[in-house]
């Protein structure tokens, strides 16, 4: 089975996303791992659709949402329209 890298974005500086993602694209990286928190479910607030429109407009990966929120049902239309390619 071969492995997949799906780095996150939590911990990056969002002033300099651009040239960060670049760097995992040249570092053949597989997926982007976004993890989405409300504040509820977890304690952590983190970015929203918005968000991820604006990734999808500067790379080619497949981004991976993955939703720490309560319902979770309700958020899958928004970050599929965003541009997430699965949603965990």
């Amino acid at each position: 089975m071969p492995i997949k890298i799906a780095p996150s974005i939590l911990s990056a500086d969002f002033c300099d996303l651009p040239n960060l993602i670049g760097l995992l694209e040249k570092g053949k990286a597989d997926d982007l791992h976004l993890d989405i928190m409300d504040g509820h479910f977890v304690p952590n607030i983190t970015f929203g659709p918005p968000v991820v429109r604006s990734i999808r407009k500067i790379t080619k990966f497949p981004l991976d949402a993955h939703l720490m929120v309560e319902n979770p049902e309700f958020f899958f239309d928004d970050f599929a329209a965003a541009g997430a390619r699965s949603i965990t």
